[in-house]
């Protein structure tokens, strides 16, 4: 599989990554306990720590995602082509819908459901705003650009 993991990440138990997908360095993502599914193209970048729920859910991260350096996912779901910025947090049971973004350094509470094509910031996160035009066509390009990015290292 041309799948890049960086070897200084640690996945850890029951973790899934599709095809495409790169886990960057310093990265550790803990199955342990349930379980971590990475779809195709999407990228975990540098120091994220991705966990999970023995008692509601596993995380769960769709196509072409961009997650951002040193941030957290525990017990979500992340849609397809979603951007999660650098620093974000993303608590238990909160869902970010396909082409959602979330800004750095936010805060998303428990249960909190991001929809699709917004932009959510701050702590607590809230809406912001919707997307523009630029900045949906910008999520596909972001996860492309890591693919592209993932080959040089294989």
């Amino acid at each position: 599989m041309n799948t890049f993991v960086a070897e200084t990440a640690c996945l850890i138990g029951n973790v899934r990554i599709g095809a495409e997908s790169s886990i960057w360095y310093g990265c550790t993502i803990r199955g342990d306990v349930n379980d971590v599914t990475i779809g195709k193209r999407s990228n975990i970048q540098d120091g994220t720590v991705i966990h999970v729920s023995s008692t509601t859910q596993g995380t769960y991260v769709g196509d072409d995602v961009t997650v951002g350096h040193m941030a957290l996912l525990h017990a979500c779901t992340i849609g397809d082509r979603a951007f999660i910025g650098m620093k974000a947090c993303i608590m238990d049971d909160a869902k970010i819908e396909d082409g959602a973004m979330v800004a750095a350094g936010a805060l998303v509470t428990p249960g909190t459901v991001v929809p699709a094509g917004q932009l959510w910031g701050g702590v607590p996160a809230k809406y912001m705003r919707d997307l523009t035009k630029e900045e949906i066509e910008f999520l596909t390009f972001s996860a492309s650009r890591y693919v592209t990015l993932s080959r040089e290292y294989l």
